[in-house]
């Protein structure tokens, strides 16, 4: 099994896809700009499976086979541009949403080249930036009896590279990878997680995305 860097990994978000990943046999490294605070986050985690979860800075968490990228928008660029020489030639999983905060409503931004995984895409050229992981509500991830039963839309232009992060969803328990195409669809992946957000607070619930038809 390879293992699995996730910068900016402290997060509810980064800690339920951490979860999920060791309990489906990877290793896990949770980075952080603070060290101690990766390691101390990472020793309250309990995966169901062979799979570890250690802290470490972003540095570290970059020297795993594939680097997921879950910091909050507003760093995602400068976190990863400081970290190109060792992100390059890997794959690169955005999860990373650019969204406001409007009454008790959340809507989406649209940076300069229209997506947060465009963005990253242009800052780390050497890399193959697939987008996955937008849609899954933190809570449910990380409570592992949750019952979640979840689809993960997954895009991005190399073929081999979405195929490798769909076979590595496919393995995390309560999820299915749903491959949409390609990085073209990513401002609309990305802006749909400010309906799933809005939903969820209006109805205080914990909704997620299941797309009902596709062949098994």
């Amino acid at each position: 099994m390879s293992n699995v860097g996730i910068l900016g990994g402290t997060g509810p978000a980064g800690q339920g896809v951490a979860v999920r990943l060791a309990s489906a046999g990877f290793d896990v490294i949770l980075g952080s700009r603070d060290a101690q605070r990766a390691s101390d986050v990472a020793a309250t985690l309990v995966p169901r499976g062979a799979g570890a979860i250690t802290g470490a800075g972003n540095e570290g968490a970059a020297q795993c086979d594939v680097v997921v990228v879950a910091t909050p928008w507003d760093s995602a660029v400068a976190t990863v541009s400081a970290l190109k020489d060792a992100l390059a030639d890997k794959v690169v999983v955005s999860m990373v949403n650019a969204l406001a905060r409007e009454g008790r409503e959340l809507v989406p931004l649209y940076p300069p080249r229209g997506s947060m995984a465009l963005q990253l895409a242009h800052a780390l050229p050497a890399s193959r930036v697939v987008g996955a992981f937008h849609h899954l509500p933190a809570s449910e991830m990380l409570n592992l009896d949750s019952g979640l039963e979840a689809d993960v839309v997954i895009f991005g232009d190399h073929a081999a590279s979405r195929d490798q992060v769909a076979a590595m969803v496919e393995a995390m328990p309560g999820l299915r990878a749903v491959v949409a195409g390609s990085m073209s669809l990513a401002s609309a992946v990305e802006a749909f997680t400010a309906v799933c957000i809005s939903i969820n607070i209006r109805h205080k619930a914990h909704s997620y995305v299941k797309l009902a038809g596709l062949p098994r």
